[in-house]
């Protein structure tokens, strides 16, 4: 069975102007690149914007990028794009790239290559021209081939909510006006128009993943349901809206964990540079949801490689588990030479085999401690301390002998610790009774080597003392006879945490 499909011809152009509006694709007399590969969609969107720009005031100039891949056809092309812009009395520029060798020397495929190399040309072709905003062909069947691609190759949100009508882009931005026409309605607007694109034949080749996906994968879904593209274009639209909720969540939450940068490039105050590595406070990652825990590692990935587009699932998710219940010390490759490192207080994400300091808390000295109250430690850490009843335990809390969430915080048992706690340093063949032992005790410098603490600062480790002798050794283990247990009246909770 045929089916006919029939547009008015003016459709396409209103279609196109309300996207536009919604959308803000364009503000009143602004200029515009409009990249033209020779092809329908693009010829289309030329056409479009060349009949739309009295009424917006618009400047429009034309880009066409040879990328070196297909001989004379593409020179052809590139002619043909250079006689419609002239015929129309519209400036262009016309580019050539090597797009095999730049594949080889950034080790991408042919298909990411020259992606960047268009995306590339078209920001310089904006800068000479002036212009904030490119503008560029796709449709909406590649939208739905972007998010199938995407779904089949494991992805978030952010690769789900497909291509955007309109993104940053450089110093400007890139838009999309046709995201929501499909390709159908270009061609039929293409013959009512008598416009005459060119034809690559390279997107008939099934080799291609992109291709396979438009000329076998989809059309056997549609066998399951006709509306698969329309279906595929809709869920881009709401992951979309629900990515812009995440994303205002994951910006409160990288904001509550951050710590600051150390120095080096990032401290330069050069945008260019990236930074040497981020750091989030341990306690507060933990205490993010699941999801936002993801989504900071993977933020702090893009923060350290800007252009690293795909983000390998398992090393996020293996980083993550890492990063909620593993040791002192633990590490997990990420992408791109990136690690990540659990430390007492914080998590590092930065490159393999770079050395890192934590900032520790550290006492030189006995130091008596506020009870109930705040006292400072030096070095931007404070302890604090208050007597809460055994029924105020929060629900949940740790006995003390990993440390549990929040490794420098312990509930301790208020009448083996006494009214007078001190921290201070551990002594030279100093023994304590963690928790968890059997009341076997330990040597406190042999104990800090078993758990891996850093040995600079070891000697200055605090530890707080009591009437019942060490009852914690901060951030590591309490003392099995100043736990908490079923004769516990009452209960110390002391907290060692960073200034502001």
């Amino acid at each position: 069975m045929h089916v006919i499909i029939r547009f008015q011809m003016d459709d396409l152009l209103d279609l196109v102007r309300r996207y536009a509006e919604r959308y803000a694709l364009w503000s009143d007399g602004e200029s515009v690149v409009v990249g033209v590969s020779g092809g329908p969609d693009s010829l289309c969107l030329l056409h479009l914007l060349r009949r739309l720009a009295p009424e917006s005031h618009l400047t429009l100039h034309v880009a066409h990028l040879n990328h070196g891949l297909r001989g004379a056809e593409a020179e052809a092309d590139a002619q043909a794009v250079a006689e419609l812009a002239a015929g129309w009395g519209l400036p262009y520029t016309i580019g050539r790239a090597d797009v095999p060798s730049l594949a080889a020397e950034t080790r991408a495929s042919i298909e990411e290559a020259a992606r960047q190399a268009r995306y590339d040309f078209l920001q310089g072709v904006a800068r000479a021209a002036g212009a904030g905003t490119i503008a560029v062909g796709h449709n909406a069947d590649d939208q739905a081939e972007t998010v199938l691609m995407h779904f089949l190759r494991g992805s978030g949100l952010a690769g789900l909510r497909g291509m955007l009508p309109r993104t940053a882009l450089g110093q400007g931005f890139l838009i999309r006006p046709l995201l929501e026409t499909p390709r159908a309605r270009v061609e039929a607007y293409c013959a009512a128009h008598g416009l005459q694109p060119r034809r690559d034949l390279s997107n008939a080749d099934t080799t291609i993943y992109r291709n396979r996906l438009r000329h076998e994968l989809l059309p056997l879904l549609e066998g399951y349901n006709p509306a698969i593209r329309q279906v595929l274009g809709h869920t881009a639209g709401v992951l979309a809206g629900d990515h812009e909720v995440v994303e205002q969540a994951l910006q409160v939450a990288w904001q509550s964990i951050l710590l600051p940068a150390p120095a080096g490039p990032a401290a330069t105050g050069e945008p260019s540079l990236p930074p040497d590595e981020v750091r989030f406070a341990l306690p507060a990652w933990r205490a993010l949801p699941l999801g936002l825990q993801r989504a900071t590692l993977r933020r702090a990935i893009h923060v350290l490689r800007r252009h690293l587009r795909n983000i390998n699932w398992e090393h996020v998710e293996r980083a993550v588990w890492l990063a909620r219940d593993g040791a002192t010390g633990q590490e997990a490759t990420l992408s791109a030479g990136l690690v990540m490192q659990v430390g007492y207080t914080a998590l590092r994400v930065g490159a393999e085999g770079s050395a890192w300091r934590e900032n520790l808390p550290q006492v030189a000295g006995p130091l008596a401690l506020h009870t109930p109250g705040t006292t400072g430690l030096g070095g931007s850490w404070q302890a604090g301390v208050r007597r809460l009843a055994v029924e105020e335990l929060p629900a949940g809390w740790d006995g003390g002998r990993d440390g549990g969430r929040d490794r420098w915080l312990a509930y301790l048992d208020d009448a083996a610790v006494g009214p007078e706690p001190v921290l201070r340093p551990h002594e030279a063949g100093e023994r304590f009774r963690p928790l968890g032992l059997g009341g076997h005790s330990v040597k406190i410098s042999e104990f800090m080597i078993n758990v891996k603490a850093p040995r600079a600062a070891r000697a200055a480790w605090p530890l707080l003392a009591g009437r019942s002798g060490v009852a914690w050794l901060c951030g590591l283990r309490v003392d099995e006879r100043a736990a908490v247990g079923p004769g516990t009246q009452s209960v110390w909770e002391v907290r060692i945490y960073p200034e502001g």
